[in-house]
């Protein structure tokens, strides 16, 4: 069992320590969690970017780069991650464990690749007071290469527009990247006011993963986000959740690309599935239906019907929102759609033999104890399970997961309402489902 601890920094930093001696390297990470908002993600966005090209101390990447090789080959890189309407952003470091060091060498690895993170962090390189603005038009124009990269991949690209029109009116449907014309607006000095924002208004949240005693942590931890503000941090908004979608019926949205597979997205509410959630229920029911090669998407509308390249479900539980995702040909668009919301009306009433039940189980404890094998799958679990407020490790998920039963699975299937559909087409494709497709 993981030995997961957690300890107050600060009035607004928290720390989650998780010790272990299975692993040669430990991790730590800083996060800054920040509302998602469609003003501010594109600037967010930026901020880790920039602040990884250089610090007060190591004004670029190649001195950065020099005191990573002295501490063993360490890494910190940045990362950016969409957990309901929150935008987090922040850095990860991985670094060779002590017990691993050469013998009589005393270097104390984590205290100095924990100082290194809280450098690159709160003492950024600058001139006159901006951040430095040739790392500012640089890295802006590298955002905006991502931005534009995401059609690129058809895949996500259509999740996305599906998020983006069923959530329209909610922060969930802002892309965690920002948009291009957010991008284009930024400057050194504008950058410069958000980043400062963005420290004094967010909740920060550290994370450790490796043998070192927890009082250690603590103390090395606390040293590195000295510089973070010490009052608390002003109550972030509670994610927005609908219980049932916004319209009376299923809303359906058409888009026409150079393409020559069709993309089929369908958007669910979990009902009053999320009134009280049971996340481990949660995740045994998405197994079931359609995330892992035993669901019956999968092994029906996939494999017995072949009407998908491919077809799986996912469920953003920090959101109460579900999606199916496949690729179709084009005159399959119809029959698809059908036939993945058959798969679900088989599940609500009662579809659900004992060996597809066993089957989900095994996908979703496989998957929770899966994130055990690395310091950084145990740093990613832990995040999202504090996001959502939950206190278990994953172990004791994984057990719940061998809990659930039957009945609560078809309960989470009879709360599931659909909301929206996407349609990514062929140019000069009419291949749509017809019943009320609205045009984007």
């Amino acid at each position: 069992m993981l030995d997961m601890k957690k300890i107050a920094l600060s009035p607004r930093t928290s720390l989650t320590y998780v010790g272990t001696d299975k692993f040669k390297t430990s991790c730590i990470s800083v996060n800054l969690i920040t509302p998602l908002r469609r003003e501010t993600a594109a600037a967010n966005a930026l901020i880790p970017q920039v602040l990884r090209r250089g610090s007060a101390e190591h004004p670029d990447m190649d001195a950065i780069s020099k005191a990573l090789d002295e501490l063993y080959g360490a890494r910190v890189e940045y990362f950016l991650r969409k957990k309901g309407e929150y935008q987090c952003i922040g850095f990860y470091a991985d670094f060779i464990d002590d017990d691993f060091v050469p013998s009589g060498s005393g270097e104390r690895i984590l205290e100095r690749t924990a100082a290194l993170l809280g450098e690159i962090l709160l003492s950024p390189r600058t001139h006159g007071g901006i951040l430095f603005d040739e790392y500012v038009n640089s890295e802006r124009a590298n955002l905006i290469d991502e931005i534009r990269a995401g059609i690129n991949d058809k895949r996500a690209y259509s999740r996305d527009a599906l998020l983006k029109n069923m959530c329209a009116d909610e922060a969930f449907g802002v892309n965690v990247l920002g948009t291009e014309n957010e991008a284009k607006a930024i400057t050194a000095k504008s950058l410069t006011a958000q980043y400062r924002r963005l420290l004094d208004s967010s909740r920060v949240e550290a994370f450790y993963c490796g043998s070192a005693e927890a009082r250690r942590v603590e103390l090395a931890l606390g040293d590195a986000l000295a510089g973070l503000p010490r009052s608390i941090a002003p109550r972030l908004p509670e994610t927005k959740i609908l219980l049932t979608p916004p319209a009376p019926e299923p809303r359906r949205f058409v888009e026409q690309l150079d393409v020559t597979q069709g993309k089929l997205v369908l958007g669910f509410r979990l009902g009053d599935t999320m009134l009280t959630p049971d996340y481990a229920a949660m995740s045994v029911f998405d197994a079931a239906f359609g995330g892992s090669v035993s669901s019956k998407l999968f092994l029906n509308v996939r494999e017995k019907l072949s009407l998908c390249y491919y077809a799986s479900s996912s469920i953003e539980k920090h959101k109460g929102v579900m999606l199916v995702s496949s690729g179709v040909e084009f005159t399959n668009f119809t029959r698809a759609h059908d036939e993945i919301l058959s798969q679900l009306d088989a599940i609500k009433h009662g579809d659900l033999s004992d060996w597809e039940l066993l089957s989900a189980k095994r996908a979703v404890v496989t998957n929770r104890l899966s994130a055990l094998d690395s310091p950084s799958g145990i740093e990613g679990a832990c995040f999202d399970q504090t996001i959502a407020g939950i206190e278990y490790t994953p172990e004791q998920f994984a057990a719940l997961a061998e809990t659930v039963s039957r009945d609560a699975v078809i309960e989470i299937a009879n709360n599931v309402i659909l909301d929206s559909v996407y349609l990514m087409e062929g140019l000069g494709d009419s291949q749509a489902i017809k019943e009320g497709a609205n045009e984007k």
